[in-house]
């Protein structure tokens, strides 16, 4: 289990601050870029990422050049709201406020589309007797396949059902839709024009400026033709109204916004768990008394009781008490820890057996759990290098489209025989609802949002959508090997006994001397005997012999443990033990000779052993197409041995850290993208040279901080799973840009009426804003799907 500063935010060595502030009123790919465009202009900052999936933008900035305010108020001056995030509220609190916006936003935005859709399904029935009218007057064929159908369809049956409803004047139905289509532009849709207002005083141009050109420009032209049908009549232009249409984009738009906000949520499902292992209240011993408080009143001074079935609600050691801990939301074995006085605990983990007491090391926002939630939610807001190809389409999108919106309706006045301008007009507003840029803002961070939340499913913890798109874009895998393929423990691997003793008796008579060691091959050796449940004796005396081994004596008898240096020291015969030591050396095996009253009696095999998944874990990147070797500081003979282990051929032995990081620049100048996996200091240097550096959760928190993934339980079959989600996600990724510009660079064209000389379709604006919504939900139920991904 990895100590409770493993997951430590690296501290930055320049003077520059990373700040992440909410940005409100964002609803589109433009949106973003805007904002992200006039923060990266501002003097002293480094960098600056906005994300439209999480609202909030991620500054890097010098602090003497700039500060945080002119920074709120630059984001401001584009137009949206700004502000300031609490220092003090913790992860789990700032998930806890972003679940709370996400819960009002798709209440606000159900309720307001609900109330629409209804409006829109009585102005449809209430405009059937319009567009009827609108026909026997000289109005064009309809050309739109769902009106069409409308027409043909649905007002004969009206005509049978509600003969009334055809009985009122046209002109009332008018003002009755006048009122209705305002009633739901000032209420249901004010946002759309108070934005896009907001973007025209600052120069700016986004989705809210289509929405509110289209459908004012429809109202617009109605309210006239509702005052004034005349003047159209005199001048040959059929006194058509579009007001439900207005009311349909509007409702259209707003449920396809709830649906999304609805599907925000769920891509942050699984930072959303973790969050809930956090404890609300802790009992604490104070003043001899046992007192029940919120867990941010836990002081560091504070003795913390955690009883059975509880989950211990702060990081901290042990004081009294033992137990079993089940550790699995952290390192995914499903088997439960002992721990005992002086044993690390993690707040978050659940307490099985015993009964115990801690002192808190690590509390609030520098425990460990809300340090992963903290790294996990950064991760969330990064970007990817692929969004800025949305990114660079979106800067001029929006002001493309009113271009083709105005040639469009040009085309149409100049070319139709037949109702032009009623054409014109009708086609230019499709043309503004059916290219909202929101499905391209959303195409990426949905997929970086939902593949961290997968990875952390599956123990691993990626910083962000540039680590995602490069841990892709690998093609070769070096592994470090002492603690990174081995487990970077010694264990006893063989016990050789000469004839007349047993392998038992081989292991009791060193582990009984080995007791008094602190040395790790004595270590293993005597956890060897416990593995065996040998009884062990105690020894009358001991003596350490650095770099040679141990003598002393147990029950009387002279015992030697050591390499053959000590034995031939000490004139002890090892002819009987040659070749099964020689054999133990070719193998990478350190032979430990033991000795009694001056007669050799055995020989055991040390080693630093292969994890078991190693070589299925090293077997599934090779299938992948990758390439796969291993650079250790251990000697060449060593290397090879744990290799032909493992099945690896390529193994490099003998590097001292800075030929590690050489080694990585010669494949990286052979044209090869390298992820680095390890986990200790010395592989610091190589994590931070490699294309990706993978870090195991197992080492040390310098080994953490210098990578790009987290691999939070010591199994290398989470590297695989990595690099599988991460080209999954990169798919993903791909296909959501594919069918955002694909749906625009059709869509457009369609809705101009490039179909309607051939096959006499033109495209509403009603239908145009169904299917606009309905690209923004695809893209993120396409994201969402990565929540299932297969990794094993």
């Amino acid at each position: 289990m990895p100590p409770p500063e493993l997951l430590a935010v690296a501290s930055n060595p320049t003077d520059e601050v990373r700040l992440t502030i909410p940005v409100i009123g964002m609803t589109c790919a433009a949106c973003q870029v805007r904002v992200q465009r006039v923060l990266q202009k501002a003097p002293g900052v480094r960098d600056a990422s906005v994300n439209l999936m999480t609202n909030s933008a991620s500054v890097v900035f010098d602090p003497s050049l700039t500060d945080t305010s002119s920074l709120v108020d630059r984001i401001k001056g584009t137009g949206y709201g700004a502000e300031l995030p609490s220092e003090a509220r913790s992860a789990f609190e700032e998930l806890a406020a972003q679940d709370e916006s996400l819960a009002s936003d798709y209440r606000s935005l159900r309720d307001r589309a609900i109330v629409s859709l209804v409006i829109a399904g009585l102005a449809m029935l209430v405009s059937m007797p319009l567009m009827s009218t609108a026909a026997h007057q000289g109005a064009p064929r309809m050309a739109d396949p769902f009106m069409r159908w409308s027409m043909q369809i649905l007002d004969p049956a009206l005509r049978e059902w509600l003969p009334w409803l055809y009985g009122i004047s046209p002109s009332t139905l008018s003002w009755g839709l006048l009122l209705a289509a305002t009633a739901v532009m000032v209420w249901a849709g004010r946002d759309f024009y108070v934005r896009a207002w907001k973007g025209v005083r600052h120069g700016s141009t986004d989705m809210n400026t289509l929405v509110a050109i289209g459908t004012g420009s429809a109202w617009l032209f109605s309210a006239l033709v509702t005052v004034a049908p005349e003047f159209f009549v005199g001048r040959g232009i059929v006194p058509d109204v579009y007001y439900e249409a207005v009311i349909v984009i509007i409702a259209f738009i707003l449920a396809g916004r709830a649906l999304e906000a609805r599907a925000k949520a769920h891509t942050a499902d699984a930072v959303r768990r973790l969050a809930q292992l956090q404890p609300t209240t802790a009992t604490v011993e104070r003043d001899g008394v046992e007192l029940e408080i919120a867990i941010a009143e836990v002081r560091a001074s504070d003795v913390v009781i955690v009883v059975p079935g509880e989950r211990i609600p702060v990081d901290g050691v042990v004081i009294d008490g033992r137990s079993s801990v089940d550790e699995s939301m952290l390192t995914g074995e499903p088997m439960p820890v002992d721990k005992g006085t002086g044993d690390q605990v993690i707040g978050g983990t659940v307490n099985r057996a015993g009964t115990f007491r801690l002192r808190g090391t690590l509390l609030g926002t520098d425990s460990t759990l809300s340090r992963i939630v903290a790294l996990m939610r950064e991760a969330q807001r990064s970007r990817a290098p692929i969004q800025a190809l949305a990114d660079r389409v979106s800067a001029i999108f929006v002001p493309t489209v009113l271009v083709l919106a105005a040639v469009t309706f040009i085309a149409w006045y100049v070319v139709a025989d037949d109702a032009p301008l009623v054409r014109g007009f009708v086609a230019a507003i499709s043309v503004l609802i059916i290219a909202c840029p929101c499905a391209m803002g959303l195409a990426v961070p949905t997929a970086v949002m939902v593949a961290t939340g997968r990875g952390a499913d599956a123990g691993v913890l990626i910083k962000g959508g540039e680590s995602l798109q490069r841990l892709q874009e690998v093609d070769t895998v070096v592994f470090d090997k002492t603690g990174t393929i081995t487990l970077g423990t010694p264990a006893v691997t063989d016990v050789i006994a000469i004839a007349g003793v047993s392998e038992s008796e081989v292991i009791g008579t060193a582990a009984s001397l080995e007791r008094a060691s602190e040395h790790p091959l004595g270590g293993a050796i005597v956890a060897e005997a416990g593995r065996r449940s040998l009884v062990l004796g105690a020894p009358d005396r001991f003596e350490a012999l650095p770099g040679r081994g141990a003598v002393g004596a147990v029950a009387g008898q002279a015992i030697v443990v050591g390499n053959e240096r000590l034995m031939a020291d000490l004139s002890i015969d090892l002819s009987a033990l040659r070749g099964a030591a020689d054999s133990l050396f070719a193998d990478a095996r350190t032979p430990v000779f033991v000795a009694r009253d001056g007669v050799a009696i055995g020989v055991i095999g040390v080693a630093d052993r292969p994890r078991p998944e190693a070589p299925a874990a090293i077997a599934a990147l090779i299938r992948e197409g990758l390439s796969v070797l291993m650079l250790t500081g251990d000697t060449q003979r060593s290397a090879a041995a744990i290799g032909h282990q493992v099945g690896l051929t390529r193994v490099v032995g003998q590097l001292l850290p800075r030929d590690k990081v050489a080694e990585i620049r010669r494949l990286q100048r052979e044209g090869h993208v390298v992820a680095m996996v390890g986990d200790g200091i010395n592989d610091a240097p190589a994590l931070a040279q490699a294309d990706v550096g993978i870090a195991l959760g197992t080492g040390t928190d310098i080994a953490i901080e210098a990578s790009d993934v987290a691999i939070l339980r010591g199994d290398l079959m989470v590297v695989v799973a990595a690099w599988r989600l991460a080209r999954q996600t990169m798919r993903i990724m791909r296909q959501n840009l594919f069918w955002a510009f694909v749906y625009n660079i059709v869509g457009i064209p369609v809705a101009a009426g490039v179909l309607y000389p051939a096959f006499g379709i033109l495209l509403s604006p009603i239908l145009a804003s169904a299917a606009m919504t309905m690209s923004s939900v695809s893209v993120v139920s396409n994201s969402l799907r990565l929540r299932r991904a297969r990794l094993a």
